[in-house]
């Protein structure tokens, strides 16, 4: 990466968890098209040994949204291009190579929440709000959050966001859904750390299908969704990883067995 994007997004590997900031604090870590391309080039070229991502912010807040000093007159291609550039970069956080957590706190506006909707587990802090003001700007939500946002929190709570411009509180997105965990202020990525370990212990197979297949699954058909489960049950189970797991734990099981015996 370039000095510039070192500067916009600080990574740091703990072990097979990469810790990824993002620093614009000045701006309240509101996306720039070099920050949303510096996340991109991030999520896509992990080293192999890292199997889970933990996403912040630095400073007081997560992200407040597109950085509205390059908000600019654009045509429709130009608007559409842009749009999709957003998408590519938000279906790496998504469809990476590893599960992602996002920590939550402060501002998690317009295109933050986008972001924070890409990842597969989110921690808020009680500083957290989300907001989506696009609708108060003349504007609509182009980084994917039409799909991804009003899958967690359900198409009238979103409608009711952009109509109104509705800011919702750490405990009322964590009711409707956005947020999985809830933490004390300052207490998130404690906690984001512990679920990561746990993650990163998992056997990579499952990781891919929970992060890469379910989502799909979710989209299909009831009995295409079954077929595909099939298909994702049966290449789980005979990935070499989990046959050395599972026979690990038949024996200690029949040893524990044969001890009370």
């Amino acid at each position: 990466m370039t000095d510039e994007t070192e500067e916009l997004l600080q990574i740091h590997y703990q072990g097979p968890i990469a810790v990824v900031a993002i620093n614009r604090v000045a701006k309240r870590n509101a996306l720039s098209d070099t920050l949303v391309r510096a996340i991109q080039r991030c999520f896509e070229s992990f080293p192999e040994e890292i199997k889970v991502a933990v996403i912040h912010g630095n400073g007081e807040h997560f992200c407040a949204g597109l950085d509205l000093s390059e908000l600019r007159q654009r045509n429709t291609s130009e608007s559409m291009y842009h749009s999709r550039m957003w998408h590519a970069a938000f279906e790496r956080v998504q469809f990476g190579g590893v599960p992602v957590i996002a920590l939550l706190h402060g501002a998690v506006i317009g295109g933050g929440l986008e972001l924070a909707s890409a990842a597969h587990i989110r921690v808020a802090e009680e500083s957290a709000f989300y907001g989506l003001p696009e609708g108060q700007r003349g504007l609509f939500v182009g980084g994917g959050g039409s799909v991804r946002i009003s899958r967690l929190a359900g198409v009238a709570c979103m409608s009711d966001m952009m109509l109104t411009g509705r800011v919702l509180s750490a405990q009322e997105g964590h009711q409707v859904g956005i947020s999985q965990y809830l933490t004390a202020t300052g207490r998130g990525m404690e906690k984001a750390m512990e679920l990561a370990a746990r993650i990163a212990n998992n056997a990579p197979m499952t990781n891919y299908g929970v992060t890469h297949v379910l989502p799909r699954i979710a989209d299909q058909s009831i009995q295409d969704g079954m077929v595909t489960e099939s298909l994702m049950a049966a290449v789980a189970g005979s990935d070499p990883e989990t046959k050395g797991r599972l026979a690990a734990f038949l024996d200690l099981k029949m040893n524990k067995v044969q001890r009370n015996t």
